[in-house]
């Protein structure tokens, strides 16, 4: 049988968290000051210790100080007085978890269901592999991220620590900087990997239907309402939800946020029914939180809800020693999936690390595809690429009253400028773009849909309907 400790100056609480332990069939003892409970772990050693903060005789990551006492037990801190800063010291010393009164049944449960899959003498139980600390040092993969640079590494240390445990996560960063991929490499590499990840974008949803998405409705709570509905905390039971931009969500609905947080517990639109969610928030936003809090952005209650362990994740021109590795692994995936292998010359990389990528990762992972589909052959220079001469065919509208379209030289260099007559339509702009664009593409498809960053089906589809125009509709 896995002994468990307690460790809280409050009676009541104590007594409370040992009848639910104990129903849980584990033997229980309990310690209300430091003291104390260095003496009943020196009397029998603990499997799990549920550590309150604030104690008569000091504070509870005191018990840290002694690891040789505590090297065999799990140390879970349990606490009403949650700050940042003590979170990340908890973690850094090297606590399991980090629980919040009040706790909810389900999350406790699931520390002691931890602690009972842990090694025991018989060697029968395991544990789930932990995340590693560092990249591997050739392909430089942690996770789902792609980095050599220090900034990065910071960073899967931070993961490292956190991914294991059911502490919430706040990631913030400039957009296109890969906060979603640090949020599934935190889910890949926890004890809810096997669970769902469900990713939540709070600013592409209808302030009016956000809440009906994220907690649910039930048939008839309002108009439109056929039929029951999960939201997103049900459909990712058991695993990890992922809040991105939420500084986005409305005011109203982040008072229920906060509510759910501390309490466990959630109602479908509708329902007079609370139901226990079972879900990790990690959330993201691409603001500064405090920034967004002075802005009326961000509850500052919420903020401090969310912001247990903070992750700062760097941009590109932060870490441009990550550049080629990155540009290598994005124009790797494209070869595979396209079927054609091509590399990046000398040119190329110099060019891509020169770069300020204010777009971030997600601007050079589409600079790599743009400059993929527009290469002649395997080598990949660095005309197409941002700052190279290969631009986009530019569109002048200068005023030329009721004359055909002609093409001209740019002053820029970049391919001839289309001048166009003032009044002529939309519908008849695009197609002269098109018609010109593919003419100067030499009537490569490919090239002219990258040239004008539009899909190849969408250029199909567009000539298919100029080749049925008959000349009287032209």
């Amino acid at each position: 049988m896995n002994h468990v400790l307690i460790v809280d100056d409050d009676t009541d609480s104590a007594t409370t968290l040992r009848e639910l332990v104990r129903a849980d069939r584990f033997s229980v003892a309990v310690a209300h000051t430091l003291r104390d409970a260095r003496r009943q772990i020196a009397l029998q050693p603990p499997d799990l210790v549920l550590l309150d903060m604030l104690l008569p005789d000091g504070n509870g990551l005191d018990l840290f100080s002694d690891r040789q006492l505590v090297s065999d037990s799990e140390i879970v801190l349990v606490t009403g007085h949650a700050s940042l800063d003590s979170s990340i010291e908890a973690m850094r010393l090297g606590a399991a978890d980090y629980l919040v009164k009040p706790i909810a049944m389900k999350q406790l449960q699931r520390v002691l269901s931890r602690c009972d899959s842990r090694p025991d003498a018989a060697g029968g139980k395991t544990v789930p592999a932990a995340a590693p600390r560092d990249p591997d040092a050739e392909s430089g993969r942690f996770g789902l991220l792609w980095g050599r640079s220090a900034a990065m590494r910071r960073v899967y240390e931070q993961i490292h620590r956190v991914a294991p445990t059911s502490v919430t996560v706040l990631i913030t960063g400039e957009s296109g900087s890969g906060k979603e991929l640090v949020a599934q490499t935190v889910h890949a590499f926890s004890r809810r990997q096997a669970g769902p990840f469900l990713a939540v974008n709070c600013g592409a949803i209808s302030p009016h239907l956000m809440e009906s998405e994220i907690f649910g409705h039930e048939k008839g709570s309002f108009t439109g309402a056929d039929r029951q509905h999960l939201g997103f905390f049900e459909r990712a039971s058991g695993g990890t939800l992922f809040l991105d931009e939420i500084t986005e969500m409305p005011l109203d609905l982040q008072v229920k946020l906060l509510r759910v947080l501390e309490t466990g517990r959630f109602m479908r639109v509708g329902s007079t029914q609370s139901i226990q969610t079972d879900v990790r928030i990690i959330a993201a936003t691409n603001r500064q939180p405090l920034e967004a809090v002075a802005q009326g952005k961000l509850r500052e209650d919420l903020l401090y809800r969310l912001n247990v362990f903070p992750i700062e994740l760097p941009s590109l021109r932060e870490r441009l020693d990550d550049v080629p590795l990155l540009a290598q692994h994005f124009l790797e995936d494209i070869s595979r999936r396209e079927g054609i292998a091509r590399h990046l010359d000398d040119a190329a990389l110099r060019q891509l690390a020169a770069h300020p990528w204010p777009g971030n990762v997600r601007e050079l992972r589409n600079a790599i595809h743009r400059a993929y589909v527009m290469a002649d052959g395997e080598a990949i220079d660095a005309r197409w690429l941002p700052g190279g001469a290969g631009r986009p065919v530019p569109v002048a509208a200068l005023p030329a009253p009721r004359a055909a379209a002609r093409s001209e030289p740019s002053p820029a260099g970049g391919g001839p400028a289309i001048t166009l007559p003032v009044g002529v339509s939309m519908a008849q702009a695009e197609r002269l773009l098109i018609q010109a664009t593919l003419d100067q593409c030499q009537q490569q498809k490919e090239r002219t849909a990258a040239v004008l960053g539009i899909s190849l089906k969408t250029l199909y589809n567009r000539l298919k309907e100029y080749a049925g125009d008959s000349p009287s509709r032209q």
